[in-house]
């Protein structure tokens, strides 16, 4: 006799991948061109062991008035190197814009078969806004939508120098995000902390 429970259906476990959106502060407020560098390596590093991983990385920075996709998601460590090989540095720091780009590229991922991870490489302190809003009200606004929209995500507190501000533990707090210093900003320390974070 064969009962209902001796039946058995092999059931393929499909890997969820991760989108890790780099949010990057690419403006001349805290040694653009080091941390640049830094998360350049950082992407790469990210993309090397992504086809095993199944992951996606995708960068977004912001500088002057706006900000850009400068890699759309790729697993493609050759896409990535061509995209990387000049981005521009400097001006002020529109990080409402900024979060508001990667939380689009985030949600526009969360449909699909990968789980997005938003990570913020910033000090926090916004100097830019449309329309005369206080850039750092309007960044903790944007901040917010991250929340609203349970992206998961991530903050690194890049602030440097014997003044600190702490307004990239506010931005944390109101995206509902981890909140990271690291002791040095490298490719290595910055792999190691989105690697944690990420999911699987």
């Amino acid at each position: 006799m064969v009962e209902a429970s001796d039946l058995r259906e092999a059931v393929r476990a499909q890997r969820v991948g991760n989108l890790v959106v780099l949010a990057v502060d690419a403006s001349g407020s805290m040694g653009a061109e080091r941390r640049m560098e830094a998360v350049k390596g950082a992407v790469i590093g990210l993309l090397l062991d992504a086809y095993q991983r199944r992951d996606r990385v995708a960068l977004v920075t912001f500088r002057g008035d706006g900000a850009e996709v400068a890699l759309r998601p790729t697993g493609s460590v050759e896409v990535a190197r061509a995209r990387l090989e000049q981005l521009p540095t400097g001006g002020r720091t529109p990080l409402a814009a900024g979060l508001r780009a990667a939380l689009e590229v985030a949600v526009a991922a969360s449909s699909g078969p990968h789980q997005p991870l938003l990570v913020v490489v910033s000090d926090g302190r916004a100097t830019a806004a449309p329309d005369g809003t206080d850039p750092v009200e309007a960044a903790i606004h944007a901040a917010t939508a991250v929340r609203r929209q349970g992206v998961a995500s991530v903050v690194v507190d890049a602030e440097t120098g014997p003044t600190r501000l702490g307004l990239a533990r506010t931005i944390a707090e109101a995206m509902g995000a981890r909140y990271l210093t690291l002791p040095e900003l490298t490719a290595t320390t910055l792999v190691s902390a989105v690697r944690r974070a990420a999911v699987g």
